[in-house]
C-alpha cells in the first residue's frame, strides 16, 4: 500500500511542479552553464547505494570540498541555490527517485556513506527502512543551515547536535511508521512552509500520542537551544566525526 501511495503520488507531484523545475533548470544553467543537477550517491535500504537526484544549489564542483553538512551562509551556494534551498525544490526534484522506488515519500533522510560508516549499531536501524524526501526530523531541523552558520566545522558541529536528534527521530519513525502516519508527516511538512511553530506543535502531538520519551518530545518542539549529545547506542559526544562503537 505504501509503495502503490509513492507512485501515485511521485507521478502527481512531479506532473504539477514539473513547470517550475523547468524553469529553475534554465536558471540553474544560465547562470555557470553546467547541469542544473547534481547526482548525488547516497545510502539506502539495507545499505544498497543509489544516486539521489537534487537540483543543483552550489557551484560547480562543489562536493570536492569534502564538506558534507551545509550551513546557512555557506559561500557554495549560488543565488539561485539560495531560492531553491528556500523552497525545498531539491528535494522535490527527489520524486523521481521515489516513482524509480530508491526513496519513498516518507523515511529516515539518506545520508553519505562516511556518515553512515559512523553509525552506531543502533543507529543502523535506520537502514531498515526506504529512505524518503521527508519525515520527522526533516521539519524538527528544516533549519538545519541555520543551526550551523557560522561553524568552524559544520560537520562535527552537526554530529553533535544535530545527528543525535536527528537519529532518534528517524529511529522512532522506523518503528511506528504506516501510511496514516506518512500522510500526516506530509501534510505538517506543507504546513512547515507556512507556518513551521505550528508544524513542530504538529509533530510533538504525533510523538506524545506513540508514547515518546518527555525529552524527544521537548526536542521537537525547539522551544530551547540544542546541546551537544551522544548519538543513540553511543556513550559520549562525537568529538572528530569517529565514533566508537
Amino acid at each position: 500500500m505504501k509503495r502503490f501511495f509513492d507512485i501515485i503520488c511521485s507521478l502527481a507531484g512531479l506532473l504539477f511542479i514539473s513547470p517550475v523545475l523547468l524553469v529553475f533548470m534554465l536558471l540553474i544553467w544560465l547562470q555557470d552553464f553546467h547541469s542544473p543537477f547534481y547526482i548525488a550517491q547516497r545510502v539506502g535500504r539495507n545499505g544498497t547505494l543509489f544516486n539521489m537526484i537534487k537540483l543543483r544549489s552550489m557551484v560547480a564542483g562543489a562536493d570536492k570540498s569534502g564538506i558534507d553538512s551545509t550551513a546557512a551562509g555557506d559561500l557554495r551556494i549560488t543565488k539561485i541555490g539560495r531560492m531553491i534551498r528556500r523552497y525545498k525544490l531539491d528535494e522535490l526534484s527527489q520524486l523521481w527517485n521515489v516513482l524509480f522506488g530508491q526513496m519513498s515519500l516518507v523515511g529516515p533522510r539518506p545520508n553519505v556513506s562516511r556518515d553512515v560508516d559512523l553509525y552506531t549499531a543502533k543507529e543502523m536501524g535506520l537502514l531498515e527502512v526506504c529512505p524518503g524526501i521527508t519525515d520527522i526530523s526533516s521539519i524538527v531541523f528544516s533549519d538545519e543551515g541555520d543551526i550551523l552558520e557560522g561553524a568552524d566545522d559544520p560537520d562535527l558541529l552537526y554530529n553533535q547536535i544535530i545527528r543525535p536528534w536527528k537519529s532518534r527521530l528517524g529511529i522512532f519513525y522506523v518503528q511506528h511508521h504506516g501510511l496514516l502516519l506518512d500522510i500526516k508527516l506530509i501534510l505538517l511538512t506543507i504546513m512547515s512552509l507556512i507556518s513551521r511553530r505550528k508544524a513542530l506543535e504538529g509533530v510533538a502531538k504525533i510523538l506524545q500520542s506513540l508514547g515518546a520519551d518527555q525529552r524527544l518530545i521537548a526536542v521537537a518542539r525547539r522551544n530551547t537551544a540544542l546541546q551537544p549529545c551522544p548519538p543513540p547506542g553511543a556513550e559520549a559526544v562525537v568529538t572528530s566525526r569517529i565514533v566508537v562503537k
